[in-house]
């Protein structure tokens, strides 16, 4: 990477890296979940992944970029912990408030690499591109506050 331009480009290709394994990895937290709301949480968040990695793929395209073979290893590190919170043997609402933990680190995560895309864009004079980094970002932090809503409100207490 010799510029920002080329760090930038590098970014989306690890933000893109990192939704594709998300939404491979979703599921599995889905069914390894046992309360309802925590359930519906991670098949929403499925679908809004899916968005995110079709949006990161499109600004990657505007730009003549090609993802290539680009691995986030950010991401595999994280959900490598969250299949090892998955095959733990742990009653189901200990096992429930693991995941969230599991799930707001890939949030925080997340949220690190589009606030960080976005100011990229930003200062490079990609107005349109900050804009969708940051509705994403945006995404991002309101699915880590419901997370956090649902460990707080019951199951942090359920798994006491």
């Amino acid at each position: 990477m010799k510029n920002l331009q080329e760090l930038f480009e590098h970014e989306l290709k690890d933000l893109y890296s990192a939704e594709k394994q998300l939404v491979e990895a979703l599921p599995k937290m889905h069914d390894a979940a046992t309360h309802k709301e925590l359930k519906k949480s991670f098949a929403d968040h499925l679908e809004q992944t899916k968005g995110h990695r079709d949006k990161v793929k499109s600004i990657l395209d505007d730009l003549g970029v090609n993802p290539g073979s680009t691995k986030c290893d950010g991401m595999e590190g994280l959900i490598k912990e969250g299949e090892a919170v998955i095959k733990e043997d742990a009653p189901s609402n200990v096992k429930d408030a693991a995941l969230i933990s599991a799930a707001q680190r890939v949030e925080h995560y997340e949220m690190a690499g589009y606030g960080t895309a976005s100011e990229y864009a930003r200062v490079l004079g990609h107005e349109k591109y900050a804009k969708t980094l940051e509705s994403i970002l945006a995404e991002e932090t309101k699915s880590d506050r419901h997370l956090n809503g649902l460990a707080l409100k019951e199951i942090n207490k359920s798994a006491m």
